[in-house]
Parts: C-alpha cells; structure tokens; sequence
C-alpha cells in the first residue's frame, strides 16, 4: 500500500493521460461487444462533443492543480482534517478511510447540491442532455460544471485532510469507475446487482440517466454505493425501460451541439415532469 501511495504522490501526466485514454478504448470496445442498447447513432459523431468537454475539463483541472496540491499539502503540515484526527490507524485502512470520505463530500456532496440548487442544475444539464449514454458520457461537463466540481473536490480535500497520495489515488480511480458506470454494457443482471452493493454499477448509474424525475435525482454515488444507501438517494428502476436525457430539454439535435451545450446552462429554468410510480429500496 505505501508502494501505491508513493507511486500516486508523484504520478507523471502521461500515466494519468493514459489511464483516461485506456479506460476510453477499453470500455469503447466492450461497448460494441455486449452493448446494452443497440443505439442507431454514428458513435464518433456521438462522441466528438463530449470528448469536447472531456478536454476543456483537462484544462480546468490542470490549471487549478496547485490549489490542490498547496491544500493537500496544508492538511499534511498542520495535520488538519478527519483523518488525521481519528486514532491511528494502519495505513490501508487510513486509505480506505480517506477514499470513502473523499467519495462522500468532494462527489456525493457535489453532485446532490448541483441538482437541488437550480442555478447549479443548469450547469449540471450539460452532462444529463446526452441521449445516448456511453462511457464517452462521463466527463461530458460544462466547463462551469468543471470548476464548480474542482471547489467541491479542494473542499473535500481539506475537510478530509488527505495527502495528495490518495487524492491522486481517488480522481485515477474516479475516472475508471464513471467511463464504466456510464458504458453502455450489459452485465449479468445478478453480477451487476452484488457490484451495486459496493461500488456504482452500470444498471444502478443508469437509472440516474433516466430522464424524468424523480429518477434523475437519485443514485448520486461516483465510485462507493454506501452513500446512496446511507442517505436514501438509492433507486431501482428496470434498465430496459430506461430513456435518456432530460424531459425539459427534449431537442436531440441541439444537445448534440457543442454550441448549444456552452449556452445550455443560460437557458432560463424550466418545469419538470414527473413519474407516476417509482421504486425507492
């Protein structure tokens, strides 16, 4: 474990480069082996505007990184955050710790307040506008999404009071688990459902995705289910009947858009509808 840590304290750009690109290809081959649904779409056109925002994310983050590290770095020094004033504790389970609470505040967190906070939401459309879901879908955010997620992450940093180790740890396990719980895979139905115990599994991500309420404000996890389940955001809903994208924001043609999508967020706010029935476990 202390390999690992050390390893992450000073990963080079490219072996993080490389974990983005890999899980891309990876999961964008398994996507045309055991694909969910069959989408009809032109998938390189499909992907060309949220490998846009994949892109204007990379920048956001690279050139805030050093508030990260300077907080990371902070936390260390002054020994400020809840892990460092737990008991002491071996080390993979002050990894373990550190991973869970990073999940809960810096993603869980973040997502929760961006869809009940209504200025937030219309940033947050950007990534729910997409009518085809595939792991290209998971870093589809608004540039404002981008840095109101990067204030989310610095706030759970030092709250947490993690080193940058399992910070780095956390965003290079993040960036799999979400190009996976976006892919447009089938699973096993029961192999998803045991996944769905621990982690964010495809079919559980999905429902998310569905796009009427109050589907899309539920399962706000990113890697950890617990917190779903913890809180009560934890909903079922069959993964065949599922339909993509937003019912406010029904234009499929402007949601392709990258020039629509940069001026989604300024739309002015608009009346969701809502499922009759729904199935909170």
């Amino acid at each position: 474990m202390e390999f690992v840590i050390n390893y992450f304290e000073t990963i080079p750009s490219l072996h993080r480069s490389l974990i983005l690109v890999g899980g891309i290809t990876f999961f964008w081959i398994l996507e045309g082996i055991v694909p969910l649904f069959g989408f009809t779409y032109k998938k390189w056109k499909h992907a060309l505007p949220n490998l846009f925002f994949t892109f204007t994310t990379i920048i956001v983050n690279f050139a805030l990184a050093f508030l990260l590290l300077k907080t990371a770095d902070f936390t260390v020094v002054e020994k400020f955050g809840i892990i460092n004033w737990l008991p002491e504790m071996p080390l993979w389970l002050y990894v373990i710790v550190g991973l869970l609470l990073l999940d809960l505040i810096g993603a869980y967190l973040a997502h929760l307040v961006e869809h009940k906070v209504k200025l937030l939401w219309r940033v947050h459309l950007v990534h729910h506008t997409d009518h085809n879901v595939d792991t290209t879908t998971a870093n589809r955010h608004h540039p404002l999404e981008s840095m109101i997620r990067f204030v989310f992450t610095l706030f759970g940093v030092l709250i947490v009071g993690t080193p940058i180790g399992i910070v780095m740890l956390y965003q290079s396990l993040s960036l799999i688990a979400t190009q996976f719980n976006h892919a447009n895979i089938k699973m096993p139905r029961k192999l998803d459902e045991v996944l769905s115990w621990v982690i964010i599994s495809p079919d559980m991500h999905k429902v998310h995705h569905h796009y009427k309420l109050p589907y899309t404000d539920s399962n706000y996890g990113n890697i950890f289910s617990i917190w779903d389940r913890l809180f009560g955001t934890f909903m079922k809903f069959d993964r065949d009947n599922i339909v993509y994208g937003v019912d406010t924001f029904p234009d499929e043609v402007e949601n392709a858009s990258i020039k629509g999508l940069l001026k989604q967020p300024f739309h002015k706010s608009r009346k969701p509808t809502t499922s009759e029935t729904s199935e909170v476990l």
